[in-house]
């Protein structure tokens, strides 16, 4: 057998007679995953349209067809939908061990840089240069959830003739999360509810196709296909990809222990109402409710982090979604700037050791939030393999999305509401209201919606506006 050949258990013997299955050096992809953890910028889509540039257009690790298919399954999922499809093919590529160093490397040059950036926000957030970044930054994060508002709702709800229900579901979610604040757990399953009873009653708007698509479609047809890919369409599934109900067992033992382990380390230290041991918990909740992407936990983690257990403020997290934005990896890698702070605050080690507290809450919050997305790709992967063109989940999802919409048109609106007001001003509405944050927020907004325009030169524009234009521009 020649160096560019499986070895003898993948599943040489499956292959029709003939069929040589070329394979991926590992550290070939070691590397790869390791320069997208520094350049995964631009939220998931952006990064998901890096993963599909290299690896279908340049690399030709992965078809088109299969590409998809991994990112339907993503997509059904809790977590960060990019992280997990960079574990799966990872791991469809080099077995369980390729799969936990794509997705790990995806996460650790975020999960640095922040508490890098949570440190220097709470020792040097009060100099006035800073906090006039931040007043410029704060702007640009409002126009930002805006515009995924307008993403997300325009692919998702449509024209309301056209998904009357789709409508329905989102401003039900909107109302339900602003004003009657109903626990967001609950939105999401109202929502897939009735996504599923929408189609079992036949209506057409929830059988949408449930994934994305890369400028020519998800058919396995076009300029992509026309080489032979590493992982094409027909090629025969690894043997390491195939379905055991031994493997999955084992698999979930696994992820059983790595949460029990630390855990009942924590609750034997700390207790169960510890500071670590109820930010484990929580985001462990957290991490399973993250349909819909960083936007939309957003309101979940911000009534536990602000308002329940008083781990950082809310102009704190506007803060940290601010500094969240301006890193490579997940949005929802935010929630290690949260236990920075909660652990800096609650002073979780002492108050001789403030940063090596704040940063083992970070590292324990990563923990805690992203273990359940590598289990559920390893755990998920060998039946997704077995199911191509069979998966029959895009109602619930479709109606999760609308959701979806509703909730981050709320946060959208909280974000507003506190960019809108100047601190410790008193007086008339108006001369309450802050003109030129608004104004920094509708002219981010118009650039990232109507013009296309990035979301880092966005945000450094706003920055550098804040100087100018922050209450801390004439010292």
């Amino acid at each position: 057998m020649s160096r560019d050949t499986l070895p003898q258990d993948s599943d040489q013997k499956a292959a029709p007679v003939g069929a040589t299955l070329a394979r991926v050096p590992f550290f070939e992809a070691f590397r790869f995953w390791l320069r997208l953890g520094f350049i995964s910028f631009g939220g998931p889509a952006g990064q998901i349209a890096i993963m599909h540039r290299e690896l279908v257009e340049e690399k030709r690790w992965i078809s088109e067809g299969r590409f998809l298919h991994a990112l339907n399954y993503c997509m059904l999922l809790p977590g960060p939908e990019a992280q997990q499809l960079a574990t799966y093919i990872g791991w469809l590529l080099h077995r369980t061990w390729g799969g936990v160093v794509a997705g790990v490397l995806f996460l650790l040059p975020s999960l640095f840089l922040l508490i890098g950036l949570a440190w220097a926000y709470v020792v040097f957030g009060s100099v006035p240069w800073v906090a006039g970044l931040l007043y410029g930054i704060k702007p640009a994060v409002a126009a930002i959830v805006l515009a995924a508002v307008h993403r997300i709702g325009s692919k998702t709800l449509k024209k309301p003739a056209q998904a009357p229900v789709l409508w329905a579901i989102a401003a039900v979610s909107f109302i339900a999360i602003s004003v009657l604040s109903v626990p967001f757990p609950w939105v999401i399953v109202g929502a897939a509810l009735t996504g599923w009873l929408g189609h079992r009653l036949g209506f057409g708007q929830f059988t949408g196709d449930g994934g994305h698509r890369m400028g020519r479609g998800a058919n396995a047809s076009g300029p992509t296909n026309e080489r032979t890919c590493v992982i094409d369409d027909h090629t025969p599934t690894p043997l390491h990809a195939r379905f055991k109900m031994s493997r999955l067992a084992a698999v979930a033992l696994t992820g059983a222990v790595l949460w029990l382990l630390p855990m009942g380390l924590l609750v034997a230290w700390q207790g169960w109402s510890g500071t670590l041991t109820q930010m484990g918990w929580f985001f462990t909740k957290a991490a399973l409710l993250t349909f819909g992407g960083a936007y939309a936990v957003l309101p979940y983690v911000y009534q536990g982090g602000v308002e329940q257990f008083g781990w950082l403020t809310g102009p704190q997290m506007m803060d940290g979604l601010a500094l969240g934005e301006t890193t490579p990896g997940p949005l929802i890698m935010v929630v290690a700037f949260v236990g920075f702070l909660g652990g800096w605050s609650k002073q979780v080690l002492g108050p001789e050791a403030l940063f090596l507290g704040a940063a083992l809450a970070a590292t324990v919050v990563a923990w805690f939030t992203f273990l359940p997305s590598f289990i559920f790709i390893l755990a998920g992967g060998p039946v997704v393999e077995s199911t191509h063109g069979k998966m029959q989940f895009t109602a619930p999802l479709t109606a999760i999305t609308a959701a979806v919409v509703g909730v981050i048109a709320s946060l959208a609106l909280f974000f507003i509401v506190h960019i809108a007001y100047k601190t410790g001003t008193t007086g008339t509405f108006w001369q309450k209201l802050d003109v030129a944050a608004l104004g920094l927020a509708v002219l981010a907004a118009v650039a990232l919606v109507r013009y296309k325009i990035g979301v880092m030169p966005v945000i450094v524009a706003c920055a550098l506006a804040g100087l100018v234009l922050g209450p801390t521009a004439c010292c």
